[in-house]
């Protein structure tokens, strides 16, 4: 009997071992296919998300484009008008007066492309030769040119001439400005007609009759088509703009590449302006997209899918993967060497290796060698503007010592000098001592710290220092009057009288140019150590050191008088205006920054009390002292505005014949303050500060919020207070924007329209009818009421009644108070009430104080009362204090 032998054929071992090598490829093959899917959809996903943004941006840079050329283009028409002004208003405009007017509107800094702002006077023929220029460096040509000989030219005058209306011309040759090739530069003259002094002419043949000459504006278009489009709209966009009103092949303005085909769905945008035309196209450049969140996502998605993978390979050869890897990681570490020695010559800072025992310079990199020149062997000194700098920096480091983030001036062999922001420190190479100097150039920020310190201290339309640099001289002069009590000083506070006519008659670019105006005025009063600024709107600060009470008060004269006496024309108007000025004589120490503003500010107000137009020197008295303690309250409301220190109480309004089942109760809140020590502040004390200074819109809108955030939290009976009241000042009442802000919080905390009643004044109603009725009229439109508090207390009550959309009228107190004793009283209780029946409105009387009023208020017809007679003010319930619960 034989027996078989139990061990396996080698043939099955070597298919187990493949087996089990085969599974882990499988799943790491599978994993990286899994992984390489979803990369390739979340990539998809971003590279739509990418293409959507694009398109986005490329249409807000085509509108960008649109409104940028059109308002630098609106800049000219601007200028043009202020200067007929100045010919409507003045028999004579010479040169100077010319000059003096363009330097004020500042042309050159505004318009990128402008090349000159010129008069051409109407002669016989006609014909219109220039007798006014400005500048006159480079435009010396223009002189006793006629513009009627240019045809575009011509047609543009005639236009303006007869409508008084800004005219362009169609696109010429600029015969005073060549480019670079030395031809004419493309240009657009921008014309404005200028009539004889008087009143705007109304008609073509009046235009015609009183025309003087025309005012132009010549632009050149390369600069001025780049001004308004460089940045990111140029760096993005293809741009090719053509004057519609020119055959095609003329219209042609601009174009970023000439001979570029626009495509079919590129950017149309029209620009009109002067009477023409402007198309412009825009269209994407090709690579400016930025894909780099695509290459991202599927970088990372790609890196971690093969990590993956990579993670299950390892199992199936450990030793080859970490062979393998070695040999990638010695590949990366040879092109990381190569990267750090190409480092230096691609940084854009400016480093130079100077040896250290004689100072020569024996390494630049390349924007060193581009910045400097070739510098390679020169002493690092000769490259500063103060080779004793240089020298000292170069011992400081070659010591050890600290010399970094310096600034110096660098002079290099060609070009011109710059500021550099450099450091230095010592390095070894080769065994030799050197020095490593690392250097930025920044010049450009330097300029750019010197032009915003300019505007922080100064007032960009007049040019006056600010209201922040005013005060700190202010400090300065106070600081030296410590020091020296014999230095003394005044402080003017100039307040213009009725500023805000102009505004709301003519627009605030004619208030801009009388406060120019204004201000050439006030400097040719002041001597070379006053100090003027514009402190706010329409309010001047003067510092004058070295002046006493007579000398001040002389000087606020001058200043009150300079001012009475401009006259500014504007488009057919002509303005005065006057100031009141407010005068402090600073001539002992003590007193701090807030004093000396508050006191001037103080005499100011104290000079408008007075009639306006004169001047006011401070003095302790009792308007002086009420007018202190407004100012506290205003500090302390502020306060109390931040610390959720106001209160509301509510009084409940009564019906006095109620109709069945007419219980829920109607009331009116009132505002209360809590001070600083705990104590129930009543409004009379802190209202009248609130409205002087300005407080009353911010009170009202507490109230508003809070009333209606609790307006189920403002009576005992929860939800079932028919109605509240809340009071609106004068102040509110002219906010534009009040009837949004009431609607918005109805409608955020849920709160039936009806239920909510607002009062107005009679007096501020008829004061502001025009502005009151449409604010009214929305209010009443989206379901609340409104009623018309004090009625009677005006001298026009019942005339106003019928203009004003009112639900509820409240006969003033003051007819209640004796109307058991007075007969006249108990006449006009009965008008009113009958009046506003007959109107379908409710009539509620207040200063109920005394029961015995309410038999007689039946009789008169009133239909709701107020007053302590019915209930005393309480506390709204989400203000109480909590009970506290019981033991």
């Amino acid at each position: 009997m034989t027996m078989q032998d139990p061990t396996p054929a080698p043939s099955s071992e070597a298919e187990s071992l493949r087996a089990s090598r085969l599974a882990p490829r499988t799943w790491a093959l599978l994993v990286l296919l899994a992984g390489l899917l979803c990369t390739a959809e979340a990539a998809r996903r971003e590279l739509v998300a990418v293409q959507s943004e694009a398109r986005a941006m490329h249409r807000a840079m085509g509108r960008s484009a649109q409104e940028r050329l059109a308002s630098d283009l609106e800049l000219a028409a601007q200028a043009l008008r202020a200067m007929q002004t100045v010919f409507l208003g003045s028999d004579h405009v010479d040169q100077a007066i010319f000059d003096r007017y363009q330097e004020n509107l500042r042309a050159n800094e505004r318009m990128p492309g402008h090349v000159v702002t010129a008069f051409a006077r109407r002669h016989p023929g006609p014909s219109y030769p220039y007798e006014l220029v400005t500048p006159l460096a480079g435009n010396e040509m223009l002189l006793g040119f006629d513009s009627a000989s240019q045809q575009a030219n011509l047609q543009a005058l005639e236009r303006a001439r007869d409508t008084d209306t800004v005219a362009m011309s169609a696109p010429f040759p600029l015969m005073q400005y060549r480019g670079r090739e030395g031809e004419p530069a493309l240009g657009v003259t921008v014309r404005l007609p200028v009539y004889s002094p008087g009143r705007a002419p109304l008609t073509v043949a009046e235009r015609r009759e009183r025309e003087l000459g025309a005012l132009a504006i010549s632009l050149r278009l390369a600069p001025t088509v780049l001004g308004a489009l460089e940045g990111r709209i140029l760096e993005y966009m293809h741009v090719e703009l053509r004057d519609l009103d020119m055959p095609d092949d003329d219209g042609l303005i601009h174009a970023s590449e000439p001979g570029l085909q626009p495509p079919a769905d590129a950017q149309v945008r029209l620009v009109e302006f002067g009477g023409r035309r402007w198309q412009l196209l825009l269209w994407p450049r090709a690579g400016k997209t930025s894909y780099s969140s695509v290459a991202m996502v599927a970088l990372t998605g790609t890196v971690i899918s093969l990590l993956l993978a990579l993670l299950l390979w390892t199992l199936a050869n450990t030793r080859r993967r970490a062979v393998e890897m070695g040999r990638r990681m010695g590949e990366r570490f040879g092109e990381s060497e190569a990267r750090f020695r190409a480092l230096n010559e691609l940084l854009p800072a400016l480093v130079l290796l100077v040896d250290a025992r004689d100072g020569h310079i024996s390494y630049a990199n390349q924007a060193a060698r581009r910045q400097l020149g070739a510098v390679i062997g020169q002493l690092l000194p000769s490259l500063f503007a103060d080779p004793a700098l240089g020298r000292e920096a170069l011992r400081v480091a070659a010591a050890g010592g600290d010399w970094s983030g310096r600034e110096a001036l660098m002079v290099p062999a060609q070009g011109e000098p710059f500021w550099a922001h450099a450091s230095l420190a010592p390095v070894e190479v080769d065994g030799v001592p050197h020095v490593l100097m690392v250097a930025n150039d920044v010049s450009e920020q330097r300029k750019l710290t010197e032009r915003l310190g300019y505007q922080a201290a100064h007032d960009e339309l007049t040019g006056l220092y600010n209201r922040r640099e005013f005060e700190r001289r202010l400090q300065k002069a106070l600081a030296g009057l410590e020091a020296d009590p014999s230095a003394s000083f005044a402080v003017l506070y100039i307040d213009l009288d009725q500023f805000k006519l102009v505004n709301d008659l003519s627009g605030h670019m004619a208030g801009d140019q009388l406060l120019v105006e204004l201000v050439q005025a006030m400097r040719s009063q002041l001597r070379p150590q006053d100090l003027l600024a514009r402190l706010g709107g329409d309010e001047f600060g003067l510092l004058a050191p070295a002046t006493g009470p007579m000398q001040a008060r002389a000087l606020a004269e001058r200043m009150r008088h300079c001012i009475e006496d401009v006259v500014f024309p504007w488009e057919g108007r002509s303005y005065t205006v006057s100031a009141s000025i407010g005068v402090v004589v600073a001539d002992r120490p003590g007193a701090t920054l807030k004093d000396i503003l508050a006191w001037a500010d103080s005499a100011c107000y104290q000079a408008k009390e007075n009639g306006r137009n004169r001047v006011q020197l401070y003095r302790e008295d009792v308007d002086t002292t009420r007018r202190q303690g407004e100012m506290e309250w205003a500090t302390r409301l502020r306060r109390a505005l931040e610390e959720d220190r106001l209160l509301l109480d509510y009084q409940e309004v009564v019906p006095l014949d109620p109709e069945p089942g007419d219980h829920a109760p109607r009331v009116e809140l009132l505002l209360r303050l809590r001070d600083e020590d705990g104590n129930v502040v009543m409004p009379g004390a802190f209202l009248p500060a609130a409205e002087r200074y300005g407080l009353m819109p911010a009170i009202d809108r507490w109230v508003i919020r809070n009333a209606l955030a609790n307006a189920d939290r403002l009576h005992p009976c929860g939800a079932g207070l028919r109605a509240f009241a809340i009071n609106l000042s004068g102040a509110s009442l002219e906010d534009p924007g009040l009837a949004d802000y009431i609607l918005g919080c109805i409608t955020e905390y849920a709160v039936q329209p009806r239920r909510v009643c607002l009062e107005i004044t009679e007096t501020v109603a008829v004061r502001n009818l025009r502005r009151v009725v449409p604010v009214i009229e929305r209010l009443r439109a989206a379901g609340c009421r409104i009623a018309l508090d004090d009625f009677g207390a005006g001298m026009s009550s019942f005339g106003y009644l019928k203009n004003l959309p009112v639900d509820i009228i409240k006969i003033d107190g003051s007819f209640i108070r004796d109307l058991d004793s007075d007969p006249v009283s108990r006449i006009i209780v009965s008008a009113i009430a009958q009046i506003g029946h007959q109107r379908g409105l409710r009539v509620v009387a207040e200063w109920v104080d005394d029961p015995r009023m309410l038999p007689l208020l039946r009789e008169r017809g009133v239909d709701l009362a107020q007053g302590f007679a019915l209930h005393c003010p309480d506390r709204v319930v989400f203000q109480r204090d909590p009970v506290p619960p019981p033991r």
